[in-house]
């Protein structure tokens, strides 16, 4: 059924539960597994005039948090006997969801699995939801892996 699929890694629990659902699928399947760690090194313009765009260089902290969650994921291969690789993505700028489309496309991905926060109201609406934006655009499966299970909200019954 499924022989590539590529899951997206961000250092949360989310992605780390999404690591373990592309691991079980595998282990059915028989398929390789990409983790894609997406960098997010923000492109600045300096010189509107000229065009120039100038690079800020990346954190530490976040070469840091990416070489963690690819040596984790490439630990889970070996310990699963799973053909994997692990890849840190440069966005240079880009939105990170388009980033794991090209990735996901470039990698002839059957699945694309990830983690998603479950934000809701206002929380969503200002931080976005990059799960969400990569569904939106994918022309590939995908399976969102929750950080936890679902809670029904209470709902006030003096409404």
């Amino acid at each position: 059924m499924y022989k590539r699929i590529l899951v997206g890694l961000d250092g949360s629990e989310a992605a780390s539960r999404a690591l373990d659902e592309a691991v079980t699928i595998a282990r059915t399947t028989g398929a390789t597994i990409t983790a894609i760690y997406v960098v997010m090194h923000a492109a600045r313009l300096v010189e509107t005039s000229a065009g120039l765009v100038d690079e800020r260089p990346a954190s530490k902290a976040d070469d840091e948090a990416a070489r963690a969650a690819l040596d984790h994921a490439d630990q889970v291969f070996r310990a699963n006997h799973l053909r994997g690789t692990v890849r840190e993505i440069d966005a240079y700028g880009e939105d990170v969801a388009a980033v794991l489309a090209h990735a996901a496309s470039g990698h002839e991905a059957d699945l694309v699995v990830m983690g998603t926060h479950g934000r809701h109201g206002v929380r969503r609406l200002l931080l976005g939801s990059v799960a969400e934006s990569f569904v939106r655009i994918s022309d590939v499966p995908v399976l969102l892996v929750r950080h936890a299970p679902w809670v029904e909200p209470e709902v006030d019954a003096n409404v």
